[in-house]
């Protein structure tokens, strides 16, 4: 018993030196909120800024840059996004349409630009409708490098990208790209989003894909979001083309709504509706 005694008051004893000759335990981690991750990584700080023209936003139905009645619907939108996403801790959104002149890349760029009004969140816009970009247009602003560049692996994402604000990057395309399917399949392209997640941390990142049925772009890239919002144009998309990209969309991913686009409301004044 006395043997035993010695030992554990030994063990003790050499515990308690070592405990003092340990460097102290550094503080435990807190999760920063995202504003300042954003603020103080490099990379957001390093992105080109971009200044918008207003009138050219008017112009192509971007009204969210300012508060207003014009961008009541779409910050309504974008708060029942955000909202669903972050109850299932989604951070990918995809938007398209069963056709084009949905108005799937007016709704992106109103999304996205109504984050610069949210300088606790941060957000990333891609076009990636490549056979027919249209955020470079929306915008009116040509950006010197491809979004394609930057998916080749040719320019790396904070020479391409553009920073609106301090909480918004956006990565344009150029110019149309024939036969974008086998970069949008590619393992490399996967990874070069999630490098760019890791990077940057953004709140939410949004893709603009090419309409569903008119060809298997989008089908090509689903599978790297973690929802979708499908967008219609009254009396123009039919119900038949609804229930195939909703089924269509399910394979890859998840439904998160729809939009519907061009209502006819009493005042005239609206043109988004959404359910």
């Amino acid at each position: 018993m006395e043997k035993l005694q010695n030992a554990i008051k030994n063990a003790r004893e050499k515990r308690d030196t070592e405990a003092k000759a340990a460097p102290p335990s550094p503080p435990p981690s807190v999760d920063t909120p995202q504003a300042d991750r954003s603020r103080s990584h490099g990379g957001w700080a390093t992105l080109t800024p971009l200044t918008l023209d207003q009138r050219v936003l008017t112009r192509n139905r971007v009204v969210t840059m300012t508060a207003g009645q014009a961008a009541t619907s779409f910050d309504i939108l974008r708060t029942k996004v955000l909202l669903q996403m972050r109850e299932k801790g989604w951070t990918r959104l995809a938007i398209t349409s069963p056709q084009p002149s949905c108005g799937k890349t007016t709704v992106a760029c109103n999304l996205a630009l109504g984050m610069t009004r949210q300088p606790d969140l941060s957000a990333m816009l891609f076009d990636l409708d490549l056979r027919r970009p249209g955020v470079a247009h929306t915008l009116g602003y040509t950006p010197q490098h491809d979004i394609c560049d930057v998916l080749d692996g040719m320019v790396d994402f904070d020479s391409q990208a553009m920073r609106v604000g301090d909480n918004l990057a956006i990565s344009m395309a150029r110019t149309s790209n024939p036969d974008p399917t086998s970069l949008l399949l590619d393992k490399s392209t996967t990874e070069q989003f999630d490098e760019i997640e890791a990077a940057y941390r953004p709140d939410l990142m949004i893709f603009d894909l090419p309409p569903l049925l008119t060809g298997d772009d989008t089908r090509a890239f689903l599978k790297n979001v973690d929802c979708t919002l499908l967008i219609l144009r009254a009396e123009d998309s039919k119900s038949s083309q609804i229930d195939t990209c909703e089924k269509e969309i399910a394979k890859y991913t998840n439904v998160l709504g729809m939009v519907l686009n061009s209502c006819r409301f009493p005042d005239e004044t609206q043109g988004y509706g959404y359910y």
